[in-house]
């Protein structure tokens, strides 16, 4: 409880003495099944010293759902990358390759750029 008055910024002063702080914390989305899924892959090379990513945007669902699907594509491609903010980033130019693992699990996914 010692650091209570973070989970409380932003609240205005009260008078009432009956007030409890809500602490609600926003809820994730529930995931989207995988047909319904539309999924962008996309090359980028913006912000990364010229160095491409394939970047997949689009997902809809829980921030463990999303994990789970960026560390499939990381092993199927024999990459690193990351997954957060609703987006995957693979390391390199794998676009081809994504498309195909994520058609094979039943995602819709469109090839998005050059």
């Amino acid at each position: 409880m010692a650091k209570d008055w973070k989970d409380r910024l932003g609240v205005v002063y009260s008078t009432n003495t009956d007030y409890k702080y809500d602490k609600d914390k926003p809820s994730e989305p529930e995931t989207v099944a995988a047909n319904q899924q539309k999924l962008i892959v996309q090359l980028d090379k913006k912000n990364r010293k010229g160095k491409a990513v394939t970047l997949i945007t689009g997902f809809v669902g829980s921030r463990e759902d999303l994990e789970a699907l960026g560390k499939m594509l990381k092993t199927r491609c024999g990459v690193g990358g990351t997954a957060k903010d609703a987006e995957i980033l693979i390391q390199g130019d794998f676009r081809d390759k994504v498309m195909q693992i994520l058609v094979d699990e039943g995602y819709k996914a469109k090839k998005s750029g050059g």
